[in-house]
């Protein structure tokens, strides 16, 4: 039952009844009821504040993981990052170094792996942090390119390393002719007199002094990609085609041993020594071109010669003499 209000009226000097209204009740409902949100939602702010819900609680939780476990990727990567360049720098500079190839340019190395529509896919979901996301795929992208470009690199040494023994055979390394008191190399590479012109020319090869009918040998593996006579320059002369860019000519000779396509052996007796063509006595006229350039024999002659050996050669070679023919 409503508690009835009463107040004193002066001018009756009487208690007169309150009369409360309609809109008087309205007014303090909705007074109340205001009064009574503003608490729920104080009491809202402050549980949210101080008091977590299990739901946030739980993501926050999942959150803190998730970062933990980024953080131990990403020094994961970076390991795996310097190990990969402690790889890259043992490739270029020793194994590359021992097989005489070029190393892999940085350019290609550390070339990128793709344009900005790369990721586009984690950007478009609207991902609060997807910015860690696209940093970690980047980061693994061009890890597996590097990663790549690395194997491929070993693919290439391994096959160096295997044709390195072939190389080693087809490689001009021993002197033509027997010499094994060293008395024979009668003129090296370089200005030398003329025997017919008498002027200083450049021959381009080493002359050995050696009786007619001297055999002539094969100085690497290869195939005879020319047998040839004719009466003046270089008369009865032998090219070996030895791969890798090098190639022989044994020139004067007195008789053939071989025949164009052959496949001969270093140490392989390819012909003798004569006087052919415009040679002014028996002997082995010797060149060797590296990749279409004519370049000093001596400088192969190790296979043969042991260190006092090899001085004396390039003592004799160097002596500006005549040479035993023209060309």
């Amino acid at each position: 039952m409503a508690r009835i209000k009463y107040y004193y009226d002066t001018e009756s000097c009487k208690y007169e009844r309150v009369k409360v209204s309609t809109w008087d009740i309205i007014l303090n409902a909705l007074g109340f009821l205001s009064l009574s949100l503003m608490l729920a939602a104080g009491m809202f702010i402050v549980y949210n504040k101080y008091f977590k819900s299990p739901v946030v609680a739980q993501l926050e939780k999942e959150n803190e993981e998730l970062l933990f476990y980024y953080d131990l990727l990403k020094g994961e990567m970076k390991s795996a990052s310097e190990m990969l360049t402690s790889l890259q720098e043992r490739d270029d500079n020793v194994y590359r170094v021992i097989f005489e190839a070029e190393p892999i340019p940085s350019s290609i190395r550390n070339a990128g792996v793709g344009g900005a529509d790369r990721y586009k896919e984690i950007a478009e979901k609207g991902l609060e942090r997807d910015d860690i996301l696209m940093e970690a795929y980047a980061k693994i992208d061009k890890l597996k390119k590097q990663m790549y470009i690395q194997t491929k690199s070993y693919d290439e040494l391994i096959e160096m390393a295997s044709n390195k023994a072939a190389f080693y055979a087809a490689l001009p390394a021993i002197q033509p002719v027997s010499n094994e008191e060293l008395k024979r190399l009668s003129s090296g590479f370089g200005y030398r007199t003329d025997p017919i012109l008498k002027t200083r020319k450049m021959h381009l090869g080493v002359d050995f002094s050696a009786p007619k009918g001297t055999p002539i040998y094969t100085t690497g593996d290869g195939v005879v990609s020319k047998v040839h006579t004719s009466f003046g320059g270089y008369g009865r002369y032998v090219e070996i085609d030895h791969g890798y860019g090098y190639e022989t000519k044994y020139a004067h000779m007195s008789a053939f041993n071989v025949k164009e396509g052959q496949q001969v052996k270093r140490g392989e007796c390819i012909g003798y020594v004569g006087n052919s063509g415009k040679s002014t006595a028996p002997h082995c006229h010797y060149e060797v071109s590296k990749d279409g350039k004519k370049i000093n024999p001596v400088h192969f002659f190790y296979k043969d010669l042991n260190s006092s050996e090899y001085e004396e050669i390039l003592r004799l070679a160097s002596i500006e003499n005549q040479a035993l023919g023209s060309y």
